[in-house]
């Protein structure tokens, strides 16, 4: 019996031992699938979300937003930057283009060369604000100097503009008569094909004075009896209409500038008595019962830059009262011309509307002393 249940108690030992073996097994097993990461539950290593970034931490922080912003603007360069220089271009080719047509001997046009230098100097100004916006953004050295070249570039051609202005005839003006400096031997004489009788006319001129004095003639008709039939002249930065003398005298006062071409137009009826100025197209200045019922007798002189007067013996000439600048397109009708017709003589091709008693181009217009026609 003893021998029974020692047998037993050792088979009962055996089994109990095996079973622990394959529990202890089973758990060895699991805690390896947990380690592998198969089936995570937790974080091993919590973070400490409190903690603060270091300096280093933040210094790197602020390079890598720094290189980001850097590229992304110079990627928006370089897209932006191409299509601007690529419309610059176009527009100065565009420009450069009209004034290559232009400058063609056949058509003298200052007011075509103004308008076309205009027009490049706002595209320039237009491409250099365009560029300054740019190189506000950010872009850099290339568009700093582009910059500079484009204020260079402008400089330049407001100097060409200058040296034009300067040079050129009005529209549709192929010459004009240069009048070097005020003197008594230098003057103009004008032959009218038509007797200079006259109860009506209309008179118009181009001028560019170099200097005005209280008295610098533009141009004068008179006879031995009257030599101040007709006058035209200028009073520093006045001008003045005389017929019949210097009691019928209309005056339009601050009108004339230096250096600059200026259209002129006057105008007289005898049966009114009705005087009018006009400059550059506008009505500056009239006046009436001037010269009512008088006829301008044929006969006289026409001069141009000078007038024939008593100052002298034998009724010379006085260098006080000459010309000095350049005149063109200078035209007289034997009627008076409307509105209209006073603004498109001083229009785009003012130079080929010619007057029926005096046209520019048609009519013997002498020059003398040291005056010269330019073109």
């Amino acid at each position: 019996m003893r021998i029974s249940v020692i047998l037993f108690c050792a088979l009962w030992s055996a089994v109990s031992a095996e079973n622990s073996d394959d529990y202890e097994l089973m758990y060895v097993n699991l805690d390896n699938e947990i380690d592998n990461g198969l089936h995570p539950t937790e974080d091993p290593t919590p973070c400490d979300c409190s903690r603060e970034n270091s300096e280093w931490d933040k210094l790197f922080t602020m390079l890598e937003n720094s290189q980001m912003r850097e590229g992304m603007l110079l990627q928006a360069t370089d897209v932006v930057l191409p299509g601007e220089l690529q419309k610059l271009r176009a527009e100065l080719g565009r420009l450069a283009g009209s004034l290559q047509r232009l400058c063609a001997p056949e058509v003298p046009a200052e007011a075509r060369l103004a308008r076309a230098l205009d027009e490049l100097l706002q595209a320039s100004r237009d491409a250099g604000r365009r560029l300054a916006r740019l190189e506000e953004a950010g872009a850099g050295r290339a568009l700093g100097s582009m910059l500079e070249e484009l204020r260079r570039t402008r400089a330049d051609l407001r100097a060409v503009q200058g040296w034009a202005a300067s040079r050129w005839l009005p529209a549709g003006c192929e010459t004009a008569i240069l009048f070097p400096m005020r003197s008594k031997k230098i003057f103009a004489s004008v032959h009218p094909v038509t007797p200079m009788k006259l109860e009506t006319f209309s008179a118009c001129i181009w001028v560019k004075a170099t200097e005005v004095l209280n008295k610098t003639v533009l141009f004068s008709y008179g006879t031995k009896r009257n030599p101040y039939e007709i006058q035209l002249y200028l009073s520093y930065r006045s001008i003045m209409l005389v017929v019949g003398g210097e009691e019928n005298r209309l005056v339009a006062d601050a009108v004339i500038s230096l250096g600059k071409w200026t259209h002129l137009c006057s105008t007289w009826n005898s049966k009114k008595g009705h005087m009018a100025l006009w400059v550059n197209g506008d009505l500056v200045a009239t006046g009436v019962d001037m010269a009512t019922g008088h006829v301008i007798p044929e006969g006289g002189i026409l001069q141009i830059g000078q007038e024939k007067n008593g100052c002298c013996v034998g009724g010379g000439f006085d260098e006080t009262l000459a010309f000095s600048g350049r005149l063109t397109g200078f035209n007289i009708w034997d009627g008076v011309l409307s509105n209209e017709e006073i603004r498109g003589a001083g229009g785009a091709e003012s130079c080929h509307i010619r007057g029926n008693v005096v046209g520019w181009g048609v009519t013997e217009i002498q020059p003398h002393g040291g005056a010269q026609y330019v073109s």
